[in-house]
């Protein structure tokens, strides 16, 4: 296995999971790195067994592992490989989660309801992490769950910057699928020239999940080519429903832009036929072919991951990395 080593001290080391090989071979073709060798696989009774193939002794590791379905496997599998290289006295451990788990419960929205998020993090901890990497998590105060540092990283000059390319001389409208996601709308049109916000108006019944009624759209989206933003895409009934809104308010074109690829079923499906114009999304997680539809854009977002990683390796800043995007 190739490391790579700073001032002749420092040792990185770059270990993935089993749930996405193709992101983490391309962070590792990124960083000029292989992937430590890892043995592992299920019991008969559905116990995991990993294991380094290699030492891991004095040398800074970052774990990564997407988490897709069944994503308690998946998350289950990155804890014990965080065991594994504590109790093999590796020096610093990075979790790299470019999909927080659970991220979607960060607080209590009814009594008796677990924060799940803050769980995640507290089961980081306790395996060993020193360090969280994530991307676009779907609220900032996740950061606050973890006791100590955590790199928060934002695909939106990414997305943005493909989506200018792909709209030079339209007139845009930037739309939040709520007002949740209002001040991440606000980075967006400062992105594509002052583009003017407008967010949908929705309705969600707390005890039945995946389950959103789009009503009515605020905001000038008449003629103009809307791009709709979100974190993260699940079922897809949300930003199909709000595709139908904008077009039933007159916007000329629709383009969908999320960071995660959830798409469980029938996602595919609603975004194949939801009337959008281009769905561009990043392989923060996997998207199995059968999931993968015309419209469909996937941006890499290995070189940001990659970056971050050896911004943290040699003690550099990963905020420089985002252009003021916080």
């Amino acid at each position: 296995m190739n490391e790579i080593t700073l001032h002749g001290e420092k040792k990185l080391v770059l270990a993935a999971g089993r749930a996405h090989p193709e992101l983490a071979t391309q962070v590792a073709e990124e960083l000029g790195t292989e992937l430590l060798p890892m043995s592992a696989y299920d019991f008969a009774n559905g116990e995991i067994y990993v294991r380094s193939g290699e030492s891991v002794r004095g040398k800074d590791i970052f774990v990564m592992q997407s988490h897709p379905a069944p994503l308690n496997n998946h998350l289950m599998e990155q804890l014990l490989m965080l065991d594994s290289f504590k109790r093999a006295s590796a020096k610093r451990i990075t979790v790299v989660s470019p999909f927080y788990p659970y991220a979607r419960q960060d607080k209590k929205g009814r009594g008796r309801e677990p924060i799940s998020a803050r769980l995640v993090a507290d089961l980081y901890k306790t395996a060993g992490a020193d360090r969280i990497m994530s991307v676009d998590l779907h609220t900032a105060q996740i950061q606050g769950f973890f006791d100590g540092p955590v790199d928060h990283l934002f695909a939106v000059p990414m997305l943005s910057d493909y989506i200018r390319s792909k709209t030079e001389g339209e007139d845009l409208t930037v739309v939040s699928p709520d007002t949740g996601r209002v001040r991440v709308a606000e980075q967006w049109a400062e992105r594509l020239g002052g583009a003017p916000l407008a967010f949908v108006h929705k309705s969600r019944d707390l005890t039945v999940p995946n389950q959103a009624v789009s009503k009515q759209v605020v905001g000038q989206v008449e003629g103009r080519t809307c791009v709709l933003i979100d974190d993260m895409i699940d079922t897809g009934g949300t930003i199909a429903g709000a595709v139908r809104v904008l077009q039933e308010a007159g916007a000329k074109d629709v383009i969908i832009a999320a960071t995660h690829a959830v798409f469980s079923d029938p996602a595919a499906q609603r975004l194949a036929e939801c009337g959008a114009r281009e769905v561009v999304v990043t392989n923060t997680l996997p998207i199995p072919e059968e999931k993968r539809f015309g419209t469909l854009t996937v941006l890499s977002i290995a070189p940001l991951i990659a970056r971050a990683i050896r911004e943290v390796f040699e003690d550099g800043s990963v905020t420089s990395l985002f252009d003021g995007v916080a």
